[in-house]
Protein backbone atom coordinates (compact mmCIF):
# COMPACT_ATOMS: atom_id res chain seq x y z
CA UNK A 1 0.00 0.00 0.00
CA UNK A 2 1.09 3.29 -1.19
CA UNK A 3 1.91 5.97 1.77
CA UNK A 4 -0.73 8.85 2.11
CA UNK A 5 -3.92 6.19 0.50
CA UNK A 6 -5.43 5.42 3.52
CA UNK A 7 -7.48 2.92 4.72
CA UNK A 8 -9.07 1.40 1.59
CA UNK A 9 -11.79 -1.80 1.33
CA UNK A 10 -12.08 -3.19 -1.65
CA UNK A 11 -15.36 -5.50 -2.76
CA UNK A 12 -13.46 -8.03 -4.47
CA UNK A 13 -16.89 -9.83 -5.84
CA UNK A 14 -18.42 -6.43 -7.39
CA UNK A 15 -14.35 -4.91 -8.04
CA UNK A 16 -15.02 -1.54 -6.52
CA UNK A 17 -12.64 0.20 -3.89
CA UNK A 18 -14.41 2.34 -0.93
CA UNK A 19 -12.50 4.50 1.19
CA UNK A 20 -12.92 4.55 4.84
CA UNK A 21 -13.57 8.47 5.41
CA UNK A 22 -16.89 9.99 6.44
CA UNK A 23 -18.46 11.19 3.45
CA UNK A 24 -18.67 7.54 2.48
CA UNK A 25 -20.54 6.25 5.32
CA UNK A 26 -24.48 5.20 3.88
CA UNK A 27 -25.89 4.03 6.82
CA UNK A 28 -25.33 3.96 10.37
CA UNK A 29 -28.41 2.09 12.20
CA UNK A 30 -27.02 -1.34 13.38
CA UNK A 31 -23.65 -0.88 12.06
CA UNK A 32 -21.56 1.55 10.34
CA UNK A 33 -21.69 1.14 6.84
CA UNK A 34 -19.76 2.79 3.98
CA UNK A 35 -20.36 2.97 0.04
CA UNK A 36 -23.08 3.87 -1.68
CA UNK A 37 -26.62 3.13 -2.58
CA UNK A 38 -25.92 0.02 -4.77
CA UNK A 39 -22.40 -1.66 -3.32
CA UNK A 40 -21.67 -0.98 0.00
CA UNK A 41 -19.63 -2.84 2.78
CA UNK A 42 -21.42 -3.32 6.53
CA UNK A 43 -19.69 -3.57 10.00
CA UNK A 44 -16.38 -2.60 9.42
CA UNK A 45 -16.00 -0.60 12.67
CA UNK A 46 -14.66 -3.63 15.03
CA UNK A 47 -11.74 -4.34 12.06
CA UNK A 48 -10.89 -0.78 11.71
CA UNK A 49 -10.66 -0.25 15.80
CA UNK A 50 -7.37 -2.73 15.75
CA UNK A 51 -5.81 -1.49 12.79
CA UNK A 52 -6.45 1.67 14.45
CA UNK A 53 -5.05 1.12 17.72
CA UNK A 54 -1.97 -0.78 15.81
CA UNK A 55 -1.36 3.02 14.38
CA UNK A 56 -1.71 1.83 10.63
CA UNK A 57 -2.86 4.53 8.45
CA UNK A 58 -2.67 2.96 5.12
CA UNK A 59 -4.29 -0.41 4.31
CA UNK A 60 -6.32 -2.34 1.64
CA UNK A 61 -9.11 -4.74 3.19
CA UNK A 62 -10.40 -7.15 0.59
CA UNK A 63 -13.49 -8.41 1.38
CA UNK A 64 -15.88 -10.69 -1.10
CA UNK A 65 -19.18 -9.32 0.14
CA UNK A 66 -21.11 -6.38 1.72
CA UNK A 67 -19.95 -7.36 5.35
CA UNK A 68 -16.86 -7.37 7.24
CA UNK A 69 -16.75 -11.22 9.04
CA UNK A 70 -18.00 -10.44 12.61
CA UNK A 71 -15.95 -12.86 14.31
CA UNK A 72 -16.80 -13.54 17.82
CA UNK A 73 -17.89 -10.25 17.93
CA UNK A 74 -14.69 -8.12 19.16
CA UNK A 75 -11.31 -7.00 17.35
CA UNK A 76 -9.91 -9.87 19.17
CA UNK A 77 -9.20 -11.73 16.14
CA UNK A 78 -8.05 -8.95 14.05
CA UNK A 79 -5.70 -8.23 16.31
CA UNK A 80 -4.29 -11.61 16.02
CA UNK A 81 -4.51 -11.60 12.40
CA UNK A 82 -2.25 -8.29 12.51
CA UNK A 83 -0.01 -9.52 14.68
CA UNK A 84 0.65 -12.35 12.27
CA UNK A 85 0.66 -9.91 9.19
CA UNK A 86 3.05 -7.70 10.75
CA UNK A 87 3.59 -4.21 10.00
CA UNK A 88 5.65 -1.85 7.46
CA UNK A 89 7.13 1.92 8.26
CA UNK A 90 6.59 3.62 5.19
CA UNK A 91 8.81 6.67 3.93
CA UNK A 92 6.05 9.22 4.31
CA UNK A 93 5.54 11.27 7.43
CA UNK A 94 2.59 10.12 9.82
CA UNK A 95 -0.65 12.06 10.05
CA UNK A 96 -1.92 13.49 13.44
CA UNK A 97 -5.53 14.86 13.78
CA UNK A 98 -5.14 17.38 16.72
CA UNK A 99 -8.09 18.77 18.17
CA UNK A 100 -7.87 22.57 19.38
CA UNK A 101 -11.74 23.16 20.94
CA UNK A 102 -14.57 21.24 22.22
CA UNK A 103 -16.67 19.64 19.04
CA UNK A 104 -20.19 17.69 20.39
CA UNK A 105 -22.90 16.54 19.10
CA UNK A 106 -26.73 15.96 21.03
CA UNK A 107 -29.48 13.55 20.44
CA UNK A 108 -31.95 14.62 23.29
CA UNK A 109 -29.71 13.70 26.35
CA UNK A 110 -27.26 11.53 24.27
CA UNK A 111 -24.31 13.48 23.68
CA UNK A 112 -20.84 12.59 21.85
CA UNK A 113 -17.88 15.18 22.25
CA UNK A 114 -13.93 15.69 21.64
CA UNK A 115 -12.16 17.81 23.16
CA UNK A 116 -8.33 19.27 23.38
CA UNK A 117 -5.96 16.72 25.28
CA UNK A 118 -2.42 15.30 24.81
CA UNK A 119 -3.67 11.83 25.90
CA UNK A 120 -6.13 11.11 23.92
CA UNK A 121 -8.86 9.47 26.57
CA UNK A 122 -12.09 7.64 25.46
CA UNK A 123 -15.18 8.15 28.43
CA UNK A 124 -18.06 6.38 27.76
CA UNK A 125 -21.48 6.14 29.98
CA UNK A 126 -24.44 4.07 29.17
CA UNK A 127 -27.95 3.97 30.84
CA UNK A 128 -30.05 0.59 29.69
CA UNK A 129 -33.27 -0.66 32.00
CA UNK A 130 -31.79 -4.02 32.33
CA UNK A 131 -31.07 -5.53 35.54
CA UNK A 132 -27.83 -6.63 33.72
CA UNK A 133 -26.82 -4.09 31.69
CA UNK A 134 -28.28 -1.01 34.00
CA UNK A 135 -25.70 1.59 34.13
CA UNK A 136 -21.94 1.50 33.29
CA UNK A 137 -18.96 3.97 32.76
CA UNK A 138 -15.28 3.32 31.68
CA UNK A 139 -12.66 5.46 30.73
CA UNK A 140 -9.94 4.48 29.39
CA UNK A 141 -6.65 5.99 28.25
CA UNK A 142 -5.73 4.99 24.58
CA UNK A 143 -2.56 3.10 23.62
CA UNK A 144 -2.02 -0.45 21.58
CA UNK A 145 -1.37 -2.03 25.15
CA UNK A 146 -4.16 -1.24 26.71
CA UNK A 147 -6.47 -1.80 23.81
CA UNK A 148 -5.44 -5.30 23.50
CA UNK A 149 -5.69 -5.68 27.60
CA UNK A 150 -9.22 -3.55 28.03
CA UNK A 151 -10.95 -3.01 24.81
CA UNK A 152 -10.48 -5.52 22.24
CA UNK A 153 -11.75 -8.47 23.39
CA UNK A 154 -15.29 -6.77 24.49
CA UNK A 155 -17.99 -8.25 22.51
CA UNK A 156 -21.30 -6.43 20.29
CA UNK A 157 -24.33 -6.86 22.70
CA UNK A 158 -27.86 -7.35 21.60
CA UNK A 159 -31.32 -8.37 22.58
CA UNK A 160 -33.38 -11.69 21.88
CA UNK A 161 -36.25 -9.94 21.16
CA UNK A 162 -34.34 -7.67 18.52
CA UNK A 163 -32.27 -10.21 17.03
CA UNK A 164 -36.04 -12.00 16.45
CA UNK A 165 -37.65 -9.33 14.96
CA UNK A 166 -34.43 -9.04 12.61
CA UNK A 167 -34.44 -12.34 11.41
CA UNK A 168 -38.39 -12.39 10.67
CA UNK A 169 -36.89 -10.14 8.22
CA UNK A 170 -34.10 -11.73 6.44
CA UNK A 171 -31.77 -9.75 8.75
CA UNK A 172 -28.86 -10.56 11.43
CA UNK A 173 -29.41 -14.86 9.86
CA UNK A 174 -25.80 -15.33 10.84
CA UNK A 175 -25.73 -13.54 14.67
CA UNK A 176 -25.40 -16.51 17.48
CA UNK A 177 -24.33 -16.71 20.51
CA UNK A 178 -20.51 -17.37 19.15
CA UNK A 179 -20.73 -13.99 17.56
CA UNK A 180 -22.75 -11.45 20.46
CA UNK A 181 -23.39 -11.22 24.18
CA UNK A 182 -26.97 -11.87 23.73
CA UNK A 183 -29.84 -10.97 26.37
CA UNK A 184 -33.42 -11.68 26.97
CA UNK A 185 -35.37 -8.94 29.66
CA UNK A 186 -33.50 -10.66 32.35
CA UNK A 187 -30.30 -12.32 31.67
CA UNK A 188 -27.41 -13.33 29.59
CA UNK A 189 -27.95 -16.16 27.94
CA UNK A 190 -24.21 -16.83 26.99
CA UNK A 191 -23.61 -20.04 28.85
CA UNK A 192 -19.92 -18.48 29.28
CA UNK A 193 -21.00 -15.05 30.77
CA UNK A 194 -18.85 -11.86 29.98
CA UNK A 195 -15.57 -11.26 29.39
CA UNK A 196 -15.37 -8.23 31.58
CA UNK A 197 -17.89 -6.84 34.19
CA UNK A 198 -18.97 -3.92 32.22
CA UNK A 199 -17.92 -5.81 28.75
CA UNK A 200 -21.02 -3.43 27.59
CA UNK A 201 -19.51 -0.31 27.87
CA UNK A 202 -16.24 -1.80 27.13
CA UNK A 203 -17.32 -2.71 23.42
CA UNK A 204 -19.08 1.12 22.92
CA UNK A 205 -15.45 2.24 23.68
CA UNK A 206 -14.06 -0.45 20.48
CA UNK A 207 -17.11 1.30 18.60
CA UNK A 208 -15.93 4.20 18.92
CA UNK A 209 -12.23 3.98 18.34
CA UNK A 210 -13.42 2.55 15.11
CA UNK A 211 -16.09 5.32 14.12
CA UNK A 212 -13.82 7.90 15.17
CA UNK A 213 -10.70 6.58 12.86
CA UNK A 214 -12.55 7.65 9.42
CA UNK A 215 -11.21 10.99 10.17
CA UNK A 216 -7.91 9.69 8.47
CA UNK A 217 -5.37 10.21 11.04
CA UNK A 218 -4.24 9.53 14.92
CA UNK A 219 -6.91 11.62 17.32
CA UNK A 220 -4.88 13.40 19.71
CA UNK A 221 -8.03 14.73 22.16
CA UNK A 222 -10.55 13.31 24.34
CA UNK A 223 -13.94 11.77 23.55
CA UNK A 224 -16.67 11.31 26.28
CA UNK A 225 -20.02 10.22 25.45
CA UNK A 226 -23.10 9.75 26.93
CA UNK A 227 -25.14 6.71 25.50
CA UNK A 228 -23.57 7.45 22.09
CA UNK A 229 -23.78 5.10 18.68
CA UNK A 230 -22.82 4.91 15.48
CA UNK A 231 -24.80 7.39 14.38
CA UNK A 232 -23.81 10.17 16.78
CA UNK A 233 -20.51 9.24 16.42
CA UNK A 234 -20.53 9.50 12.23
CA UNK A 235 -22.27 12.99 12.85
CA UNK A 236 -19.34 14.21 15.10
CA UNK A 237 -16.64 13.03 12.53
CA UNK A 238 -18.28 15.69 10.24
CA UNK A 239 -18.68 17.96 12.54
CA UNK A 240 -15.23 18.05 13.81
CA UNK A 241 -13.97 18.62 9.81
CA UNK A 242 -16.74 20.83 8.94
CA UNK A 243 -14.77 23.63 10.67
CA UNK A 244 -10.72 24.06 10.26
CA UNK A 245 -10.64 25.69 13.52
CA UNK A 246 -11.83 22.71 15.13
CA UNK A 247 -8.49 20.39 14.16
CA UNK A 248 -4.95 21.27 13.03
CA UNK A 249 -3.02 18.21 10.73
CA UNK A 250 0.51 17.82 12.20
CA UNK A 251 3.01 15.22 10.65
CA UNK A 252 5.95 13.62 12.10
CA UNK A 253 8.79 12.18 10.72
CA UNK A 254 10.07 7.84 10.40
CA UNK A 255 12.17 8.68 13.35
CA UNK A 256 10.24 10.79 15.66
CA UNK A 257 7.33 8.65 15.24
CA UNK A 258 9.48 5.60 16.04
CA UNK A 259 10.43 7.01 19.53
CA UNK A 260 6.51 7.96 20.03
CA UNK A 261 5.62 4.40 19.31
CA UNK A 262 7.87 3.37 22.42
CA UNK A 263 5.74 5.30 24.66
CA UNK A 264 2.04 4.76 23.16
CA UNK A 265 2.84 0.61 22.43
Amino acid sequence: MESNSGIVFYRSDVGMSIKASPENVVNTQMATVIGNKEYYISTIEHLLSAVYSYGIDNMRIVVDGAEVPVMDGSSASFCMLLDEAGKRVLDENKNFLIIKREVEVTDGQKFAKVMPSLKPTYDFTIDFAHPVIARQEYKFEHSKKSFLEEISRARTFGFLKDVQYLRSRGLALGGSLENAVVLDDHKILNPEGLRFKDEFVRHKILDAIGDLSLLGATVIGDYKSFAGSHNLNHKLTKEILKDPKNYEIKTLSKESFEELEKVLA
